[in-house]
């Protein structure tokens, strides 16, 4: 059985007060869904994490980061290392879009931040997902099947369990868009497969979350497909009674 995992990726938002203020108003809501089973996660800005791992200790509530540079250390002005994460967040997002898109990093480069927070201790989400062109040109299953391939290359068969997949189809982030339930688990499903083929068994153990537009309206219906294991929530994670309904609805 799978665990589901709904985790808020708050982007560039939130000041440190504004982070105290969201959490403490998250917490309450959603302790009892915690304590039926399921998994929730914070990703709050990198100078916010010390004060929300304070804030969140004993509410059940797990910290991720939403980025990370692969190197241990060195003259990388700016960046942040796995080892300065380790011991303060469980999880770390690599790969989203906008940082493939906007910062231009390659699968390459995705693949080495993977490892490097799995060698600190910590989950990485994975993200992966077409854009609208692929979308509309076809190009789905290839982008999936190459982009689940070189993120995963080089990970120890039993470190697999641990990292989590996060399909976001880079049109309906932040767009209001999303796709529908059957599409998002059609996707999913694709992309559980193309773990089989590359890892057998262990396909059967990977989560995988749906990002891209998920709201209280759509989280139902997305969190009940079979092949769908939580959500990567953008936007609605930044309110704390609609990021609790999403939470509810798993």
């Amino acid at each position: 059985m799978r665990t589901t995992l709904i985790a808020g990726n708050w982007k560039m938002n939130k000041s440190v007060s504004e982070t105290v203020l969201l959490i403490s108003e998250l917490a309450p809501l959603v302790r009892d869904d915690i304590a039926r089973g399921v998994e929730v996660a914070v990703c709050p800005p990198f100078i916010a994490l010390a004060t929300a791992r304070d804030v969140l200790s004993n509410s059940g509530l797990k910290l991720g980061a939403q980025n990370v540079n692969p190197e241990a250390k060195g003259a990388f002005t700016g960046e942040i290392a796995p080892g300065m994460l380790s011991g303060l967040t469980e999880y770390v997002i690599v790969g989203h879009s906008e940082r493939r898109q906007i910062f231009g990093e390659s699968d390459a480069f995705v693949n080495k931040k993977a490892l490097a927070v799995l060698a600190a201790g910590m989950a990485p989400i994975l993200c992966v997902g077409e854009t609208l062109a692929e979308n509309e040109a076809g190009q789905t299953e290839a982008v999936l099947t190459r982009q689940v391939a070189a993120g995963l290359s080089g990970i120890a068969p039993n470190d697999l369990s641990r990292v989590v997949i996060a399909y976001e189809p880079i049109w309906a982030i932040g767009t209001g868009r999303a796709a529908t339930a059957a599409d998002a688990q059609n996707r999913c499903a694709f992309i559980r497969a193309e773990i089989r083929k590359l890892a057998g068994a262990a396909a059967d153990t990977m989560r995988i979350q749906y990002g891209g537009s998920v709201t209280p309206a759509n989280a139902r219906e997305i969190l009940s497909k079979p092949d769908i294991d939580g959500a990567l929530v953008g936007g609605a994670s930044l309110k704390a009674a609609d990021f609790a309904a999403i939470v509810a609805a798993a």
